[in-house]
């Protein structure tokens, strides 16, 4: 049975046992994040909003990734094995903002962010725009599921620590050809 909840504009999911490997992924995070050959993108609003750390430094990545892909499977009625998915980290620590952006770049099927941590008034995912936005409080162990073409953004970081978010996109296998 699944644990999906189907909301405007996506889905809501969970990762059973998060709060041991959010303690592990935010570890492997602070470990990772500030070394030099990390990769960062998006450098907007005095912050780089993505930072690249490899799945294989940080195994709980591999729980989490497989979970998130089981549900994106779900979603799209397809088979996990015919799915790959990128993931980043975004940090945002008091007073920062995520800005308005769509993940419809390339051939994405879906998008959805995984909380790792969130406190309090640590700002609100906000899915589409004027009278149809949707606002969604982040809580550790809860995942987003949304259209890659939706328009998305994150308010500010009102809290005074740090909410650590992975953002991931979802598309076939390169390898993968449908019949």
């Amino acid at each position: 049975m699944s644990t999906l909840t189907q909301i405007k504009y996506g889905h809501v999911g969970w990762l059973q046992n998060s709060a041991g490997i959010n303690k592990n992924i935010m570890a492997g995070f602070k470990q990772y994040a500030d070394q030099q050959l990390t990769h960062k993108s998006h450098f907007f609003e005095g912050r780089y909003e993505n930072i690249y750390i490899d799945r294989e430094k940080i195994p709980e990545l591999q729980l989490l990734i497989a979970q998130a892909t089981a549900y994106v499977a779900e979603i799209l009625e397809t088979d996990a094995e015919s799915l790959q998915c990128g993931f980043w980290f975004n940090s945002m620590q008091h007073g920062d903002v995520t800005i308005a952006h769509t993940h419809d770049d390339d051939d994405e099927l879906m998008s959805g962010v995984y909380y790792v941590e969130a406190p309090e008034n640590s700002g609100q995912l906000q899915l589409g725009v004027g009278p149809n936005l949707l606002e969604i409080e982040p809580e550790a162990g809860k995942m987003v599921f949304f259209r890659p073409d939706i328009i998305h953004q994150v308010s500010r970081n009102c809290s005074s620590r740090q909410r650590l978010s992975i953002g991931m996109n979802f598309g076939l296998k390169k390898e993968f050809k449908p019949e």
